[in-house]
């Protein structure tokens, strides 16, 4: 870029990936609260257990540990369901499996066997692109394939794309509506 006075800068746009996952976590953490504002929905972050080991006078932690394994990233009740999901970031065009434990992959089955909802939001950061998939071709696709990660056309056939919008930007209920109403087909169908 020229500037006055002869001085050259050239712009380089600086990606900083050391808080990678907050901003879609900051979406949905808006979209909770505006839920929550609203009557529309109870969800919360999940605090990660810590065990504390050293703390300072002024109430600073300068060791801890963490008890157990955290499940996932969210639960509550929405429609008198109780929902639970895992929300990720990735700037690949696929979605790498290790970027999920597998006792997150085994509480999320968990949760659908016992009835509730269970899912994994993935947002692809590069193509700014957030896509739900339910734990049904979640475990689908990890039981069927011996793929590392899950590509970004399985997420376009098999998951829901999460529309932003103005408020909530990240409406992400939507979708579990249409969760929800698959569930109700299933359901009628089976009975």
């Amino acid at each position: 870029m020229k500037y006055p006075n002869g001085l050259n800068k050239d712009y380089k746009k600086n990606i900083n990936y050391k808080n990678r996952g907050m901003n879609l976590e900051d979406d949905i953490n808006l979209a909770n609260e505006y839920y929550l504002i609203h009557n529309i929905a109870s969800i919360y972050k999940k605090p990660t257990p810590i065990g504390i080991v050293k703390v300072d006078n002024s109430g600073i932690i300068h060791e801890a540990y963490f008890k157990t394994p955290s499940t996932t990233d969210y639960n509550g009740i929405y429609k008198g369901k109780y929902i639970d999901f895992e929300a990720k970031e990735t700037i690949e065009n696929n979605f790498p499996l290790k970027n999920i434990h597998e006792h997150q992959i085994k509480h999320l089955n968990t949760i659908s066997n016992m009835g509730g909802i269970g899912f994994i939001i993935v947002s692809f950061v590069k193509l700014e692109k957030t896509f739900i998939l339910s734990n049904y071709y979640l475990q689908k696709f990890i039981s069927s394939n011996i793929r590392k990660s899950i590509p970004l056309k399985y997420f376009e056939d098999y998951g829901y794309i999460v529309n932003y919008k103005l408020n909530p930007r990240l409406d992400y209920l939507k979708i579990v509506d249409i969760l929800l109403e698959g569930e109700n087909n299933e359901f009628k169908e089976n009975n």
